[in-house]
């Protein structure tokens, strides 16, 4: 699970705090804006691997998940 939230005055508040049970312990770790994948440095991927069916954009779910082809 991931919860996002903001630090003020020291304290981290939740943008949802009723998922959370008072007393549970969680482990925060703190965002690096980096660490996310840009829309453009996804793009840079695009064609890149072969061997992929024709229809792959298409029908991803049916290859990955066995879903009816469309």
């Amino acid at each position: 699970m991931t919860l996002e939230g903001i630090v003020r005055n020291g304290v981290v508040v939740y943008d949802r705090p009723e998922m959370l049970a008072e007393g549970t312990r969680v482990k925060v770790v703190v965002a690096d804006e980096t660490d996310e994948p840009s829309f453009t440095s996804l793009l840079e991927l695009a064609g890149t691997v072969d061997g992929l069916p024709p229809d792959m954009a298409r029908n991803h779910n049916h290859y990955l998940h066995g879903h009816p082809t469309k």
